[in-house]
């Protein structure tokens, strides 16, 4: 975060005003290259997970999901791996597509698409673990 607005203050001859918000891009596009940056340089570290663990998951119902708090939620996101974590964050929040995605990351579509996969497995296993908690 620091290092975002140290270099967004280094570069301010290169912002161009082009209305309302756009200072908040241009500082936000600043964070997620660096964010990028970092997956990119770290990305041999990460130790995937077999998905086929978690094809028999199913989706929570809408009443499910309705009955966590969000705090939670943003917990777990922020618990999963650095790429799942990017790549659901870049397609479920940002809507970037996938193509769009392993451009950004350097990495395939079809890879995109199943880190994806394995993000949501994950978040799929921790709404069902509370669910389960909570009727306790």
């Amino acid at each position: 975060m620091v290092e975002t607005l140290l270099q967004a203050i280094d570069k301010i001859e290169s912002f161009h005003y082009t209305g309302t918000g756009s200072l908040y891009g241009w500082i936000g596009r600043i964070a997620i290259n660096k964010a990028l940056n970092q997956i990119k340089r770290h990305r041999w570290r990460m130790v995937p997970l077999d998905i086929r663990a978690y094809d028999n998951i199913p989706e929570p119902t809408a009443e499910e999901t309705e009955a966590i708090p969000k705090e939670k939620l943003r917990e777990w996101i922020s618990e999963l791996p650095d790429l799942r974590r990017a790549v659901f964050n870049l397609y479920c929040i940002d809507g970037y597509s996938h193509k769009e995605i392993a451009r950004m990351l350097g990495i395939s579509e079809t890879g995109s698409t199943s880190t994806l996969a394995k993000a949501r497995a994950q978040l799929k296993e921790k709404i069902k673990q509370y669910l389960k908690e909570q009727q306790l």
